[in-house]
C-alpha cells in the first residue's frame, strides 16, 4: 500500500466538518473534482469505503470517521514540524555554540545575551571559556559556531573574521604602590608581574609592548582569567597589563589604580565564524546581535 497523501487526508477533514464536497472545494481553494479525485484514491489506496453521500450532506462510514479522527492528529503534526523547520531556518530557535576569553565573558557577553533573549527567546547560547587559538582550531572542525577571538589571526580556510571591539589595555596596580600617572614598559618591568599564560594572544600582546621599549620581564605568576588576575592585583601580588573593562568591580578598583600606559596599546577582538553560506539561520541571529554591539 502506498503511504497517505496529506493533502487528501485534508481534503477528507474538510468534508467530515462541512458535510459537503462543494462547501470543502471551496474552503481549500480546489475545483470540486479535484475534491472528488481526491476522495476516490484515498479510498482506492486504503481498500476501504471512507464517506457515504446522501442528499443533502457526507457523511464519513467507520473506517473514514477513524481516518478522520487520526488525521487531525497528523496534520497537527506536520504543521508543527513545518513550522519548526521555519523557526530554524529563519533563526528564531536553535542552538549557537559560541567561545570566548573570560575577560569577554565578564564585560560584555551578558549585554549581548540579555539582547538575544529578548529579540530570540528560542535560541539557546551555549558559552565555552576558551582561548582564541583553541575556538579558531574548532570553528575550522565544526565544533563551534561562533568565535569572540582577539586580533590578528592568521587566515584559515572558509572562516571570516571581523573587527567587533577595540579594548584599551592599562596597567592595573595596587592602590598602596607609588606609581607615576602614566605607565611606562621601563617602570612596570621593574615590578612584580602578572601575566596571561604564554601561549594566550594577551601574553604576545603584552611582550610585543615590552619588546618595543627594549625589555623582556617575566611573570610572578600567569593565570587565565582575568578576575582572578584583578583580585590579585588588589591583595598587592603584583601588577598587571589587562584591557579597561565597563564592569570591573567597585571595591576591587578601591584597592587598585588603573592606570594609562605609555606608549598606548590596544587589544583589537573579531568575530569569527564560517562563511555565512555556511551558517544556520540561529547562528546568523546571533551575528546580528553581536554586530549591534560593534565597537570600532
Amino acid at each position: 500500500m502506498r503511504q497517505l497523501n496529506l493533502d487528501q487526508l485534508r481534503t477528507l477533514i474538510a468534508i467530515a466538518d462541512l458535510g459537503t464536497f462543494s462547501a470543502a472545494a471551496k474552503a481549500l481553494h480546489l475545483a470540486q473534482p479535484t475534491v472528488s479525485l481526491h476522495i476516490s484514491e484515498l479510498e482506492s489506496r486504503l481498500d476501504a469505503q471512507l464517506v457515504v453521500r446522501g442528499n443533502r450532506r457526507v457523511t464519513p462510514t467507520a473506517a473514514g470517521a477513524a481516518l478522520v479522527e487520526r488525521g487531525r492528529k497528523l496534520l497537527r503534526d506536520t504543521d508543527d514540524a513545518v513550522e519548526a523547520v521555519k523557526r530554524q531556518a529563519e533563526g528564531r530557535t536553535g542552538r549557537v555554540r559560541l567561545g570566548t576569553s573570560t575577560g569577554v565573558v565578564v564585560d560584555l557577553l551578558p549585554q549581548v545575551l540579555e539582547a538575544l533573549g529578548a529579540r530570540h527567546a528560542g535560541i539557546d547560547v551555549e558559552v565555552s571559556i576558551l582561548g582564541s587559538y583553541e575556538a579558531m582550531a574548532r570553528l575550522a572542525a565544526g565544533t563551534l559556531d561562533i568565535g569572540l577571538v582577539a586580533m590578528p589571526q592568521p587566515p584559515l580556510r572558509e572562516l571570516v573574521v571581523t573587527p567587533w571591539c577595540d579594548q584599551a589595555m592599562m596597567a592595573f596596580v595596587p592602590q598602596r604602590w607609588n606609581a607615576p600617572r602614566r605607565v611606562t614598559p621601563a617602570w612596570l618591568a621593574a615590578q612584580p608581574l602578572i601575566f596571561n599564560d604564554a601561549t594566550t594572544h594577551m601574553y604576545r600582546l603584552s611582550m610585543e609592548w615590552f619588546a618595543a621599549a627594549g625589555f623582556a620581564p617575566r611573570a610572578r605568576i600567569e593565570l587565565n582569567y582575568d578576575a582572578a588576575i584583578r583580585s590579585l592585583v588588589a591583595a598587592g601580588y603584583g601588577a598587571a597589563l589587562l584591557p579597561l573593562q565597563q564592569t570591573t568591580d567597585a571595591a576591587l578598583n578601591e584597592r587598585m589604580q588603573i592606570l594609562p600606559i605609555t606608549p598606548r596599546l590596544t587589544r583589537r577582538l573579531g568575530i569569527a565564524h564560517r562563511q555565512r553560506a555556511l551558517l544556520d539561520g540561529a547562528t546568523q541571529s546571533v551575528l546580528q546581535v553581536l554586530t549591534a554591539f560593534r565597537q570600532v
